[in-house]
């Protein structure tokens, strides 16, 4: 079946439940930037499976990985090591040992959602019975599993599925007044991301962060931070919280550290992760050796290239190019995670779905902001084709609004 059809096949014909909607287009193969669909034709991906695949699609050092791996040792009980697995993370504790100051250690899952889902179970047991309670923000996004999504300051999302878990406070984001009046003795922990990404491409401001930092530590409560999207390297540092300077007790990874193999991760300070005994939380594919040899292959090809310094250059050359683009009047974000903030009247996803069929995978977070998350190996050359695109969308769109008019 040719994209096409089975993008437009009835719906009781379609073997996937509805919950992403007909699918635009079926994709065959990748090759950094590049995505060819099941017709042939080739796209720029300044989306990156969602800023999964940073190293780029069919990265070779991560593809050769997973290939070795898969004929050596794919899976065993967590009644057992693998040597794989523990040299994830070590890499992964090495690193937030070197941005935090404190060493740590990892429970491994298999998606953002189940990170953030170990996260809220350990701050539940590390506070103790009558101290559960965690606080968000408002427009924040944590992951799709009741518990996390009831931690994901949408209440739109949440309507669906009532009634949501309890022990969730969702507060003003970047409104430190608002934080600390949500804040009392029942309170476990507090989960910010650094850069909202479904939210809008929304950054924490910097004093915000470490304030918020001084306040769990004046009242006891855990700091969680989701590092999801903004995780390895994409904002220009390993971590976003780095921006901030200030040291979480718990950190939720996912998307980036595979490049696109299903794996997320828990870290937390060795004292708070002692919360946990034997028994408290599990997965039937914590850890497995073909997911995290992938791990250890991206968090080596990152530090070969210097995965954050090239996010810096690159994002600076997207944000300068954006600002001389029509329609543009801003961008959001930091590295290569980047809002871009459409002049009024403009609608993202009208954008967006006129830069897909033109050869551009971005996608529209609000609607008035494209997300722009392209693999931070993206070239010059690409990134100045990416921006003549989106100028040229932007120029159809300013065009019909004066023709409207």
């Amino acid at each position: 079946m040719t994209a096409h059809a089975f993008a437009h096949a009835p719906a009781e014909h379609c073997p996937f439940m509805p919950v992403f909607g007909p699918p635009a287009v079926m994709f065959e193969r990748g090759r950094g930037t590049e995505l060819w669909d099941s017709e042939g034709r080739r796209y720029l991906d300044f989306l990156a499976g969602i800023a999964v695949v940073s190293l780029g699609h069919a990265n070779p050092a991560v593809a050769d990985a997973i290939c070795d791996q898969a004929g050596r040792l794919l899976h065993v009980s967590n009644f057992f090591a693998n040597p794989v697995a523990t040299e994830a993370a070590v890499k992964i504790d090495g690193l937030l040992r070197d941005a935090t100051g404190h060493g740590g250690q990892i429970f491994f899952t298999n998606s953002g959602a189940e990170a953030v889902e170990c996260a809220i179970k350990l701050a539940r047991k590390h506070g103790g019975r009558g101290r559960h309670n965690v606080v968000t923000a408002l427009g924040s996004f944590h992951g799709r599993t009741l518990a996390a999504l009831a931690a994901t300051g949408q209440p739109t999302k949440h309507e669906p599925f009532q009634p949501m878990p309890e022990g969730f406070r969702h507060v003003a984001w970047n409104d430190l007044d608002a934080m600390r009046a949500a804040i009392d003795g029942s309170v476990a922990a507090v989960m910010l991301e650094p850069i909202q990404g479904e939210g809008g491409v929304n950054p924490a401001g910097v004093e915000y962060l470490r304030a918020v930092r001084a306040l769990c530590d004046e009242v006891g409560a855990l700091l969680i931070l989701d590092e999801i999207q903004t995780g390895f390297a994409r904002t220009g540092r390993w971590f976003g919280f780095e921006h901030a300077g200030i040291a979480p007790d718990v950190v939720t990874l996912a998307k980036a550290m595979g490049n696109g193999m299903p794996i997320g991760a828990c870290w937390a300070r060795v004292e708070v992760a002692a919360a946990f005994e034997p028994g408290d939380h599990g997965s039937t594919y914590s850890g497995t050796a073909i997911a995290t040899a992938a791990v250890n292959a991206t968090i080596d090809e990152m530090q070969r290239i210097d995965a954050p310094a090239l996010a810096v250059r690159q994002g600076q050359r997207l944000v300068d190019g954006l600002g001389e683009v029509p329609g543009v009047v801003g961008t959001r974000g930091a590295g290569l995670m980047l809002g871009v903030e459409l002049a009024e009247g403009l609608d993202a996803k009208a954008i967006y779905a006129d830069l897909l069929a033109h050869g551009l995978i971005v996608n529209a977070v609000d609607p008035s902001t494209l997300r722009l998350v392209p693999p931070i190996t993206v070239t010059d050359e690409e990134i100045d084709e990416a921006l003549a695109m989106i100028a040229a969308a932007l120029e159809r769109a300013l065009h019909r609004d004066r023709d409207e008019g």
